[in-house]
Order: structure tokens, then sequence, then C-alpha cells
């Protein structure tokens, strides 16, 4: 029996749900572990929520009306589902007879972690490697014991304790919305689903709905689940596949996705959060550190891997051709943008999420970032790595839903187009758009593109049997908020050319395929509608023995290619499981229709037909790429050995000018898996044919790749170093690698910098001496040999992260006295070059590794050396390496002419002995006369001493702060040493001048003395607080925020500030939506175009923009910007630098 709740008022609607749900919360057992194929109950309750039908409709036209939406010409767009039915909705499916479902977290907030909000996991995050290390992590980080550290984190299940059982109770659910009296506006919600509650459960991103099942994505599992006993609420679950959610990292890059292929099998995604998966068989799949595709049958088994190097390819769609379409997500990187991508087997679009975090705030390493130093997130260059599939393009920002037109819907205008929504978190900002795509080789390019709807804030798209695009509206922001809408996308009346189509596919996409007959189900196959050609092919595949004559039947006829294409496939299924069905295939393989051979060709190579071997390698010699691309996959699937030749003979003739092909037959081979003739390419004169050979080994991880590393070629010995080092590595080469400082005169920096982290990894003498040799090399890149000392000063401890591609290699401990020895005897002549970049990495160096023996010789170039960042480095040196004539140097870097050096010389003060009186001169020396940074440094050390000695100083600052007479560029440095002291008195002194709220009156001590440099690198750079993936400086940056380039020109340092801590509190013309009451009771919506004190001018759907008088206004209210709150991301010392950064920018 399920409970009824009816209201009008939405409010009251989400209290009352909360209060059920919370229910049922209170039953979940904790750290309960589901593994693949196991199959349990769901125990969920369901609630439904009605709306009768005039306060639906009252409703619909009260938000249409204040919603400014532009449209295409010849579309239209009504709500269908409002507020109160359809909460939260990250993704929506929708059933054969136009219910929707959506996915709804509860999630988001409390249980899932993003890694930007967790600086200090960063590391721990980059090691796990399974799920079962992320669900030890998080119970030894939220043991019940840390409680009290952990108190930030809401204790869910009130047992008193704020541990990780309080991940182990939120449900995410499953919502089916209907409109039953057909008015076109949904009147009933019903939750169908409340499940998902373990420490390591991840948020749901996606659901797929079928006549008899449903699967779910939440990592770590992929679920199946049915109702069983008819009463609408899914009861049983099923895991089809675990190992999903590997890392703490970005939120929203979990599972989503999960949609039928042409083959019938299941297809899902999971972002660059990782999956580590061992099938029911026995069978690895390690891609723990970025996103895949994956496939399997609906009851999980024959799972592949299909593709991975993916960030987070939110939604992906086929064509009618089979062809697999998507747009992955950007690295949130300066300059970077997302990618349109070509998915095909067994590629690797390039990303890591060890791209994106970890190494870069470990001091032991260094800033190399593989994928924008070496541009994987281009398209095809010159140059680029090789063992990549680039996207056709970059493309829209932050890609999410996304459909396919299957043939009928909307009008004619948009047959073969794609439908991307571009999601910003801003409704003023995020767009869905219509594309095309035009084949290019074994690929596709780009062919045109349209914004088609804006103003609202989409997440999913699905077409209706109507053929309408039913549209999902997260309304604002990023986080929950307990409502959402759906939208019915449509064209208008004069433009529904096929309005009767449309009327008939509906129709038939409500039959009951298992009752039709034979003649039926052929006639279907061919419908122009690719949803009920896939119905009919499905049912009679499910028919096995009886449903074959009836493919072949429609293989056989030549009046419809899809028809035949859809036989095609149908027959594929049922030779998966039968491979005599195969026999009519292997005749289409020399059909004069080159689409039908293509889809012939790679149905056998799926169902590994290994007796269709000799038929398709002449295909490899085709004009057609597609048909070479698929022949070469298919000989691949099956194995077959006497393909290598004629493999290799494309690759040859291809000479690299389509990627597609190269791929294809690259992993054709790797799947042969004949080593011998690949090896032998090493004496190819054929540089296309030494570069597949690489690639081939790479994957095959053979150690005799070493070989290559003696190419002639400077890209190919610098593709080879990619495969020896990177990901899980190929060891048994990397001493060949390392071996290669000490030989190779190339100066290709992903070449070097590999060798380099090869001799670090092997660690032998040999290959320290090597390294030492190659430090020495004055024919060497500076920067190169910058990164040989630093690799030098770790060599006994390095870094447990990667110093090239960041992957966690692991601690690795070693004498540092041996070290020492080695290094020792060069270091003199290192010290008398006159390169600063090289006398700062020696000094590094030698701080890095402790040794003492150089310090007269440090001493001597912080003297005479005329360069101030050489004389900082040697000073910081010789403070860490603990100089016995410190005080000297110190003295005398306190007078230097630069000021970088006297503060380096100030940070130092703490570390002589000095008394309470000479303590005192010194500090009213530099209050006094000094700059700002002296007196910011002069605070850091006064902090850092014993109170005794720095109270009187403080209590006189205080004074002086009280007064004004202390600069407010100190005021944050004050406090902050003031907190170091741990003196209750001096708190109470400075207490009054002080607040701890989320204002901007809470910060204003971040208004003045920050640093530019820092901030300028915080807002270039920074994964947490990501401020360039959405505002541009100079052209670089996103765009999904108002270019900052002359932002110290219109807003004052008070306004920056809070645009930062408050950024809702003020819109940015033309990014925020504002929603007016006016004084005579009308009310208008739109997108704030511009804004002074007598009037607004917003953009509405209409073409002229609204004035209104600010006189007219009885109530505003502003939008949420979809930008968080960066006082709960940055600290005030990092809002002040960017403070100080925005301000001194005026064009």
């Amino acid at each position: 029996m399920i409970p009824k709740i009816q209201f009008k008022k939405p409010l009251l609607l989400l209290a009352a749900t909360t209060v059920v749900v919370v229910s049922c919360m209170k039953m979940a057992p904790t750290g309960s572990t589901y593994k693949a194929g196991k199959t349990s109950k769901t125990n969920s309750t369901a609630v439904v929520i009605k709306e009768d039908a005039a306060t639906g409709k009252a409703r619909a036209k009260e938000i249409r009306e204040k919603t400014a939406i532009k449209l295409a010409d010849g579309l239209k767009l009504d709500l269908w589902a409002s507020d109160s039915l359809a909460p939260d909705p990250v993704a929506i499916a929708m059933d054969d007879w136009g219910n929707v479902y959506l996915n709804r977290t509860n999630r988001q907030k409390n249980s899932e972690f993003d890694i930007r909000g967790h600086r200090n996991w960063m590391t721990a995050s980059i090691a796990l490697q399974t799920v079962e290390e992320r669900r030890a992590f998080l119970r030894s980080t939220f043991a019940p014991e840390k409680s009290k550290e952990n108190s930030w984190l809401k204790d869910l299940n009130a047992d008193g304790s704020h541990d990780w059982k309080d991940l182990a109770v939120e449900k995410d659910e499953v919502w089916k919305i209907q409109d039953t009296d057909n008015d076109g506006i949904a009147d009933i919600s019903t939750r169908i689903l409340d499940d998902f509650f373990e420490e390591v459960s991840d948020v749901a991103g996606g659901l797929l709905i079928r006549a008899k099942d449903a699967f779910v994505a939440i990592a770590p599992d992929l679920w199946r689940l049915r109702d069983t006993n008819g009463d609408g609420v899914l009861d049983e679950k099923t895991s089809i596949s675990h190992g999903y959610g590997v890392h703490i990292g970005f939120g929203g890059h979990g599972m989503s996705n999960p949609i039928e292929g042409p083959d019938g099998k299941i297809y899902w995604n999971i972002g660059d959060i990782g999956a580590n998966i061992t099938t029911a068989e026995g069978v690895k799949h390690e891609h723990p550190n970025s996103g895949i595709i994956a496939r399997s049958n609906p009851d999980g088994s024959d799972f592949e891997i299909f593709a991975h190097g993916l960030r987070n390819t939110h939604e992906f769609v086929f064509d009618e051709y089979g062809n697999l379409i998507s747009s992955d997500n950007d690295g949130d990187h300066p300059g970077e943008s997302e990618r349109l991508v070509h998915v095909v087997e067994g590629s690797d679009a390039g990303w890591r999420s060890n791209w994106q975090y970890g190494k870069y705030t470990d001091p032991k390493n260094n800033s190399y970032k593989v994928w924008m130093d070496e541009q994987l997130y281009k398209p095809r260059w010159e140059g680029q790595a090789a063992y990549i599939i680039p996207p056709i393009q970059n493309f829209k920002n932050g890609p999410t839903g996304m459909q396919y037109n299957p043939g009928t819907a909307l009008g004619s205008e948009w047959k073969n187009k794609f439908f991307l929504v571009e999601f910003v978190g801003n409704p003023a900002r995020s767009p869905i758009w219509a594309f095309g795509l035009k084949p290019k080789g074994a690929s596709f390019v780009l062919n045109g593109e349209k914004n088609i709807l804006s103003g609202i804030l989409p997440t999913g798209i699905r077409f209706g049997p109507d053929g309408a695009l039913y549209v999902a509206d997260w309304i604002n922001g990023w986080d929950t908020k307990n409502y959402g809408r759906v939208w019915k996308l449509d064209v208008t009346e004069e433009k529904n050319d096929l309005k009767a189509l449309r009327a008939e596919t509906k129709k038939l996409m409500q039959l009951n395929y298992a009752e039709q007959n034979d003649e039926k189900l052929l006639q279907l196959l061919s419908n122009q509608d690719m949803r009920i050609r896939q119905k009919a092919q499905f049912e009679l595949a499910s028919r096995g023995a009886k449903g074959a004559p009836v493919l072949s039947k429609a293989i056989a006829q030549t009046g419809n290619q899809f028809g035949r294409i859809h036989g095609i496939w149908g027959m594929g299924q049922l030779a998966s499981a039968d491979k005599s069905y195969a026999n009519v295939l292997m005749t289409l393989l020399k059909d004069s229709d080159e689409e039908i051979a293509v889809q012939a060709a790679k149905v056998l190579g799926d169902a590994r037909i290994a007796e269709a071997g000799p038929m398709l390698i002449p295909m490899l010699s085709s004009k057609k790429p597609r048909a070479k691309f698929f022949a070469a996959q298919a000989l691949g699937r099956i194995k077959y050995k006497d393909a290598v030749t004629p493999i290799l003979n494309m690759i040859k003739a291809n000479n690299d000018e389509d990627l597609y092909i190269r791929h294809a037959g690259v992993l054709a081979l790797s799947r042969i898996g004949e080593a011998e003739p690949i090896l032998a390419l090493a004496n190819s004169p054929e540089k296309s044919l030494r570069t597949a050979a690489v690639l081939v080994l790479r994957r095959m991880k053979n150690d005799k790749i070493s070989v290559f590393l003696q190419d002639k070629d400077e890209y190919i010995v610098a593709e080879t170093a990619r495969a020896i080092n990177d990901d899980l590595s190929i060891p048994g080469a990397l001493p060949a690698l390392a071996a290669t400082l000490n030989t190779t005169k190339f100066k290709s920096e992903p070449l070097l910098r590999r060798a380099i982290n090869a001799a670090l990894r092997v660690g032998g003498d040999a290959q320290l001496n090597d390294l030492i040799a190659f430090a020495k090399r004055t024919d060497v890149d500076k920067e190169i040999r910058a990164e040989a000392l630093a690799t030098l000063g770790t060599w006994a401890s390095p870094s447990v992260m990667d110093r090239v591609d960041g992957r966690y290699r692991g601690v690795v401990e070693r004498s540092p006295a041996a070290v020492q020895a080695k290094i020792q005897p060069i270091v003199a002549d290192l010290l008398q070059e006159t390169d600063p970049a090289i006398l700062i990495a020696t000094a590094q160096m030698l701080t890095n590794l402790g040794a003492q023996d150089s310090n007269e010789a440090l001493a001597n170039i912080f003297s005479e050396n005329r360069d101030p960042k050489v004389r900082s480095a040697m000073l910081v040196a010789l403070n860490d390496l603990k100089y016995a004539g410190m005080e000297t140097v110190m003295k005398k870097g306190m007078t230097d002419s630069d000021a970088d050096v006297r503060t380096a010389a100030l940070g130092m003060v703490g570390n002589v002995t000095m008394s309470k009186e000479t303590l005192t001169d010194i500090s009213n020396t530099i209050f006094d006369k000094g700059s700002v940074r002296e007196q910011q440094q002069m605070l850091k050390v006064l902090g850092s001493l014993p109170v005794a000695k720095t109270e009187t100083i403080f209590t006189d600052l205080i004074g002086r702060m009280s007064d004004k007479k202390l600069s407010p560029s100190l005021a944050l440095d004050l406090g902050e040493a003031v907190d170091s002291t741990k003196s209750t008195t001096l708190a109470a002194k400075l207490a009054p001048m002080r607040s701890a709220g989320a204002t901007v009156a809470d910060y204003q001590d971040a208004l003045y003395g920050g640093n530019a440099q820092l901030g300028r690198r915080y807002f270039l750079t920074n994964s947490a607080a990501e401020c360039a993936r959405c505002h541009s400086i100079g052209g670089q940056g996103g765009e999904v925020g108002p270019s900052l380039s002359n932002i110290g020109n219109v807003l004052t340092r008070e306004q920056i500030l809070q645009a930062l801590v408050e950024p809702s509190a003020r819109l940015s013309p033309g990014y925020g939506m504002v929603m007016l009451t006016l004084k005579d009771g009308t009310s208008a919506a739109g997108i704030l175009a511009q804004e002074n004190e007598h009037e607004l001018v917003l953009k509405t759907s209409e073409a002229e923009p609204l004035k209104i008088a600010t006189a007219r206004i009885a109530k505003r209210e502003n939008v949420p910007s979809s930008m968080p709150p960066m006082g709960s991301i940055m600290s005030k010392r990092e809002i002040r630098d960017v403070v100080e950064f925005l301000s001194g920018l005026k064009k």
C-alpha cells in the first residue's frame, strides 16, 4: 500500500517528504558490502505526491511567465512538471508511455565528498587503488574516536558520534512523474526507490528504464532493479558490476548514463574517480585514475571496458549507425576547454586524475602537468602524443545531458542532430545546443551548431515517445535544494511537419512487441525511428531460432539500409551465443553497400567469429576508411594471427594520416599478441610503422619496447619514454630509459623528464651516476637541468608521486650519505655557474640533502651575486642548513637593497638568539620604516616566538591598529600572529577588532596587504577554487562568468571582496537572473543586462530588452550565483591575495 500525500505548497510538501525519508533512514544497516551478482531487497518506501489540475496549470503559467527563456526559431517551451514534483533532478529517463523518471540525490551535501574541500586528503586519495581501500580510508578518517575533530560532519544517525556510520544513512532516490489526466502538465510524482547508503556510496548519476527492469548507476555499483510484486516500487536489486569510485575526487564525476547499445548490451560511464573491477570470471580491469565507458549484457556477463582515459563523459549517445559520440569535461585549467569526442572501442582519450591534484601540492615534487604541458587536450597537432585519441574539437562548457534525434522527433529541421546541455550552474549561461557531424576519414568533424534554448539550468534531457524533448531543470546553483522542474521542448505548430509520423511513432512505442507477428516486426525493422527499429530488433533477437529467419529476410532485402543494419545487429546478438548464426553475416563482407559490409565486419568481430578472418583481410585495403577501421578492429577481436602483415600494410599505407585507422590497427595487433614481428619494426624505414610498434608494445607491456629508445627519430623515442614511464609503467624497461640520460642528444622535454624520473625510480648507483653527469651538462636546457638537480635533492626520500605523471608510486627511503658523497665533487663547479636557475636549484638540492660542506660557498654567493632572487635563495638555504655565521648574513640581508631579500632575512630572526630588547628595537624599526611585506614577515616571526619576548610588542601593535596608526594591510597578519602565540590576554585585546562571520564585514582584514603574484597564481592554477574555469583574464580562462581583465576599473576593493565571499549579493550584467515584484502587483524576470540607480534592463524572451524604473520595484530577488562563497574554499590569506591581484587588473 502506497501512502498518498496531496499538497499545493512546495515548502509543506518538502517538509513532509523529509519526514518519510528520515523514518526510512533509521532502518539502514551500516557497513554493508555488496558484490557484483548479489541480489537483495531494496526495502524502499514509496511516497506519492499529487497536484490538482487547477493548481498545476496556474503554477505552470506563473513559472513560465517569470522565466526568461530564449528559444531558437520554430521552438516552444512549456512547463511539464513543477517544483514540488521533480526534486533535484540529476538525470532523467522516460518509459514508452511518456512517464519521466529522475534520480534525486540526498547524499551530495553530507555523504559525498569533493577533494577540493579536503586538500589534506589529496595524497591519500591519489594512493587509493580499490573501493575497499577507499572504504578503509573513510573508516579510518572518520573513526569514532576522532568524532571531536570531525564535528563538522553531521551526526545523521543521531548516536552522538561524528563518524563513518553517518555516511551510511542518507539514501538516493528514483521518482516517477506522470501526467495522468493528459492535460500536458504532470500531476503525480511517486518515489519508487530509496536506497544506496553504504559509506562508499556516491551519488546516483543516471538511470535507464526498460519494460521489465531498470538500471541505476551509483558507485560502487551498476544496479539492475525490478518490481517483483507489481506495486510500482523497485524492491529487488542486483549489482551487475562492482568496483567504481576508487578515489575521492571532483564532485559530480561519478557513474552515469546507463543506456542500451545497438548490440543489446548496457553501456555506462564512470568519471575520473576511477574503477578497479574484477569480473565473475576473475578478470581484472584496473583504471583507478581515469574515467571509463563500460559495457556488458544486462545480467553483467561479457563485461568489457569499451574506452578509457576520459574525465567525465557524463552522457553519451549512439547515432543510427552505432557511432558513440560524447562531450568530455575539461580539467579546469586555464586555456583548456571541454572536448567533443568520438569514442571508439579500446581508445584512450588521455586524461588521468593524477593530472588534476596530488603532486602539485607536494614540496618534494614539481609543477609539470602532462595534460597541459604536452597539450593532450587539443585536437590533433603535429608532435602530439601518439597513444591517445584526441577530440574532434574543443567544445562547450560543462557538458551533461545529451541526446540524438531518433528520427521522428521534433521536426525535419532537427533530423540527424545531437543535443547537448551546457551546465555551468547559472541559468543565464547554460544553454542546450544542437549540432551535426559529417564524416572525415574514419571519424567526424563538426557540421554546424545552434543554441536552441537558454534561460533555465538543464541537467538531463530525453526524447519522449511523443517526439518532444523533455528537459530536467536544476533551477540554479550547484547544490541540492529539494525542488526542480521538468520542461517540454517542442516545435511550434507551424513547424510540426512530422506531426502524423510522430503520432504513429508514439503508438508504436507503446506496442506490445512480444505479441507481434514476424511480418509486422520485419516491417518495423525499417521504421523511420531508430527506437522502433531497435525494439523490433531486440524482440526478434529474444526469439532466438524463431527470430533468425526474419532477421535474415531483413538483411537480404535491399530497399531499406536501416532495416538491413538492424537485421545485422540482431543477428549479431544471436551469434554471440550461437556462432552458427554468423554465417549469413560473412556473406555481407563483399556487399555492394559499403556500410552494410562495415556493419557486418563490426558484428563479426564483436561476436568473435574466428572463421571470418580470411574474408575480413581484403577490407584492410578498402578505399573506405570505415571499412579499414572495423575490419582491423574485428581481426583483433578474433585474434587472427594471419592478419599481422596485412594490418601492418594498412598502417603503412595510412602513413599516420587517420589516427582512427592507426588506432584500430594498433589495438588489433596488441590483441593478436605476436611480439616478434612488432619488435622487428625497429629496423623499418617507415616512421608510421615504428610509431605503431611502440603503441602496440605499450599495450602489451612488453619490456623489449626499450629497443625503440635507440630510434633515430626524437618523436618515437619520446613516445617510447611515455610508454615505459607513465601509468602502471613497464618496469623491466625503466633501466634502459634511465640510461638514455647518458646517451641521448635529443632535447625533448617529455623524453628527458621521463628519463630523469626513471633514474630516480630505479635508484641504483649507475642511475645516480648518470643523473649526476646529466645535471652537469651545459648543453641541456636550464629548466631540465634544474629538474635533474631537484631530483638529486630528493633522491634519498623521493615524493610518493611520480615526478612526471603524478601517479602514486609509494614510499622510498635511501641513504642520504651515499648521495651526498657522490654529489660533493660536482657542487663547486655548479656554484661557479652564472645562470641564476642553476645556482638556485643547486642551493635547493644541497638543502634537501642536508649537505653543509658548501655553506661558505653559498655565503659568498649571497654576498656577491647581483640577482636578488639568487641572494634570497642563498639566504634561505643557509638558514635551513644551519650555517654557523647565520646571524651575520641575516643582518646583512636585513639591510639589502632589495625588499624581497630583506623580507627573507626578517623571516630568520626567530632562528637567531637575541635579547628581548634587541628584538623590540628591530621590531620598532620595521614597523616605523619598513615596507608592508617586511612588516608582514615580522609579524609572522613574532608569532613564532615565545610570548614572554613578544607580549609587549604585540600590545603596542594592537594599540596602533585600534588607533588606526597601523596599516590595514597588516590586519590579517596581526590576527594570525596573535593566534599563533596562543595568548588569551592578547586575543582578548584584539577581539573587538575581529569578526568570525561570512559576510564582507567579517572579511575586512582581507581587503589590503595581499600578494598580487600569489593571487594570480591562485586564480590561474588552484584546483579547489577553480577561478579560471569560469572567468578569463586577457583571453585566458573560461567564459562561464564575466571577463575580469578590467575588473580593477569596474569594482572597488570592497566590491571585489564581496564578489568573493558573497557572490549572490551583486550580479554582473549579462550573468545573473533577477526576479522582480512591482508595486502594481505584477512581476517580471530576466537576465540582468544593465543596471544603474534609475533603472534595470532585463533580457527576457521578448526581442526587445525590458526596462524597469527602480521606483516601480517593490521587491527584488537575485537568483543565487552559481559561484560558491569562496570563504568556504579559500583561506582569508588566499582571499586577500586574490583581492590584491584582481584590484590591479586595469586595461
